[in-house]
């Protein structure tokens, strides 16, 4: 028998030899849910050792890397926690300090007696800082600017520029023993704020009210402030914060109401603001903003912020006698206040307006026109003299729209004013400036310019063709039978920080233009000068009939603060006037002489020079002159030989040359001025320029 193989065992079987084939997907699948497990479990192992542990052993690498980032010093004296409690970051300390920049006044920027919060994690992956709640017990503020704009809450290099402070959410919050201090040098603000307790029990907040004290000082001005929330349940269920707030310095008041998006949010806040007090000036000195005095005021607006403006609307209110609305913004460009309004008045009396050229409201208010005289060394003046505020528009700038409608005066036809006022780095330009004025237009534009050492201020004020008839209506003469016009132009330029100074060293030239018409002074009295009179005595008329008027001019030349006649010459159908002489914008003195010459034969005529003296604020009138004098001395001696003989000192030939209305008409100088027949005028020449010490004797020149 044959011997049978011996199977080799070391062959695998049959069925071993296949080779076992893998899904490479499912493979990918299998690997990725591996990892991802594994992952999940770590993320679980490690929120549940932060959970149960705390996160207390990352208490030291919290202040390491906080330290680090922050570029400051970081510290917790006592208890930590950081752990996740379900989704949203759970952190507790205890002695928390987060220091200052060397630069501060005070070491630390934050302290904490106590600190818990959570905060919600998935807005802080996307850049957004959200607290659910806040515990906060004896926390301290510090919140600084300097002089070079850095700031305490800017974090990282010290040296950097401090960005605006950005509020973080907090939806619900418990504050005890809290304390927050402000210092910004530019705004010259320093001030602290204390937290009552806020005692909260579940969801609900004990308190009616949550209330806060506080005090400081605004451009070395001391005020007092309180308030609180007066919703707190709202806040904690994360409905708007209701709030007010009071604050008061002196006889200043202002009181704000309304509602924030939440607590800590004021972009897109709801607010009621009201201010009152004896003066606006006060209030705006805590900007560091100039305005002029003003009677009591009191008003209302709706206050928001967005971006970085605050946004005042729907102002309305009064100061003095005179409404006014509209709307304001208050920003920081350039780290630089500036102010841009739209404001509106329906009526402004007069008396408002004093201030705005320099006199006292109060004093107007209570003392009338007479207010508005001041006595300097003896003399009587009427320019004001209150300095322009330099210091003050060197803070900030400024575009204000402003119009009013009626300006409320007994003697002042005045309307429809509108002013467009900007100042930007203490050049403030009035332009235009522009009102309704008896039926005439009158604009202007004034450049007050602050930036060199002695303040420059221009004038250009221009008045269209004005119905004389309806100006003197308003100063109390009958209108009818005055049918002429009267335009005017006044360009003049000068130094000084007040009107009386910029006007007393002003150089230019007023002149003022009558077209052909008929002017009438029945019943008219201004101030002091009874202007009929003025007239009757120049034009040797009883006034029964309008004087006829072909043409007239009345300029002046002013150098220095010195105004001459260049020229004085009105043209009628009866007479030539002629003025001579002129005034005074240094001591405010009067020293005119007006003459009146027949073109006709006259036998019985005292024409002689009618002066105009005195000052501004005092003027008189002076119709006996040294040549009526002469006149009438003459006609004595004459009447001693033969009575009929007197006559003779009283004869007019009726030698006086018409005037040619086109040189007139044009407001050209003296030296321009011809006769119809087109000779040159001698009888106008402007005065020679004099010494600046000396004061002219105008009367003289006759």
């Amino acid at each position: 028998m044959a011997d049978q193989p011996i199977p080799d065992k070391a062959s695998p079987a049959p069925s071993a030899n296949r080779q076992i084939r893998r899904d490479p997907i499912s493979t990918t699948l299998a690997t990725g849910i591996s990892l991802l497990a594994t992952l999940l479990g770590l993320i679980a192992l490690l929120w549940l050792l932060l959970f149960v542990t705390k996160g207390r052993f990352l208490k030291p690498a919290f202040e390491s890397l906080a330290s680090r980032m922050t570029e400051r010093q970081v510290r917790v004296a006592g208890d930590f926690q950081f752990y996740f409690n379900i989704i949203d970051l759970k952190f507790l300390a205890d002695g928390l300090t987060v220091s200052n920049p060397k630069w501060a006044s005070r070491p630390n920027f934050f302290e904490a007696r106590h600190i818990d919060t959570r905060i919600e994690t998935i807005p802080l992956i996307f850049g957004k800082r959200r607290a659910e709640w806040l515990i906060l017990d004896g926390g301290k503020v510090d919140a600084e600017w300097d002089a070079q704009r850095r700031n305490t809450w800017t974090f990282g290099d010290p040296n950097r520029k401090g960005a605006p402070f950005q509020w973080p959410v907090i939806r619900r919050a418990t504050v005890s023993g809290t304390e927050v201090r402000y210092r910004d040098p530019q705004l010259q603000l320093l001030t602290d704020v204390k937290l009552d307790m806020i005692r909260a029990g579940g969801t609900r907040i004990v308190n009616d009210q949550v209330r806060l004290t506080g005090n400081g000082t605004l451009r070395g001005k001391p005020f007092v402030m309180s308030g609180g929330i007066l919703t707190p349940n709202s806040t904690v269920r994360f409905g708007r914060t209701s709030l007010i707030l009071h604050a008061q310095s002196g006889p200043t008041r202002l009181d704000v109401n309304g509602s924030l998006p939440a607590a800590t949010q004021i972009e897109g806040s709801d607010l009621t603001l009201m201010v009152r007090g004896p003066n606006l000036r006060l209030l705006f000195d805590f900007l560091g903003v100039a305005v002029p005095d003003t009677r009591s005021y009191r008003f209302t607006s709706r206050l928001t912020k967005a971006d970085d403006e605050w946004r005042f609307t729907r102002l309305n209110g009064f100061f003095g006698d005179s409404d006014l609305a509209g709307r304001m913004t208050i920003s920081m460009p350039n780290e630089r206040l500036f102010i841009d309004a739209d404001l509106a008045s329906r009526k402004v009396d007069i008396i408002d307006v004093g201030p705005f050229v320099g006199y006292a409201p109060n004093a107007l208010a209570t003392k009338g026109p007479t207010a508005a005289v001041s006595q300097t060394g003896g003399a009587i003046r009427l320019l004001p003299d209150a300095p322009l505020r330099i210091d003050a528009i060197s803070r900030f700038d400024a575009h204000v729209d402003y119009q009013v409608r009626t300006i409320r005066a007994p003697n002042l036809p005045v309307s429809n004013v509108a002013l467009v006022l900007d100042l930007e780095d203490r050049l403030l330009k009035l332009s235009p400036l522009t009102m309704d004025v008896a039926g005439g237009h009158l604009a202007s534009d004034i450049s007050i310019n602050a930036r060199v050492p002695a303040v420059i201020t221009e004038y250009d004020i221009r008045l269209s063709p004005t119905p004389m008839g309806r100006l003197l209506r308003g100063i109390g003469a009958e209108e009818s039978g005055t049918t002429g016009t009267l335009s005017a132009r006044v360009q003049m330029r000068g130094t000084g920080d007040t009107l009386r100074d910029s006007l007393a060293t002003s150089n230019g030239r007023i002149a003022m233009i009558l077209p052909q018409g008929s002017f009438w002074t029945r019943n008219i009295q201004l101030s002091e000068i009874d202007i009929g009179t003025f007239i009757q005595k120049m034009f040797e008329q009883k006034l029964t009939e309008p004087v006829q008027i072909n043409c007239g001019l009345i300029a002046f030349t002013v150098r220095q603060g010195l105004a001459s006649a260049d020229p004085i010459l009105i043209d009628t159908r009866q007479n030539v006037m002629i003025g001579r002489g002129g005034f005074s914008f240094r001591d405010e003195s009067l020293n005119l002489a007006f003459r009146a010459d027949a073109k006709k034969f006259s036998l019985f005529s005292g024409q002689s020079p009618v002066g105009l003296g005195g000052h501004f604020a005092a003027p008189r009138i002076d119709v006996i002159s040294p040549e009526l004098m002469a006149r009438g001395g003459a006609g004595l001696g004459l009447a001693a030989v033969n009575p009929l003989a007197a006559i003779l000192a009283f004869v007019d030939p009726g030698d006086a040359k018409a005037a040619a209305c086109g040189p007139i008409l044009s407001g050209a100088r003296a030296s321009a001025q011809r006769t119809t027949k087109g000779e040159p005028r001698k009888d106008v020449g402007a005065e020679t320029k004099q010494e600046p010490q000396k004061k002219k004797k105008f009367l003289g020149i006759f």
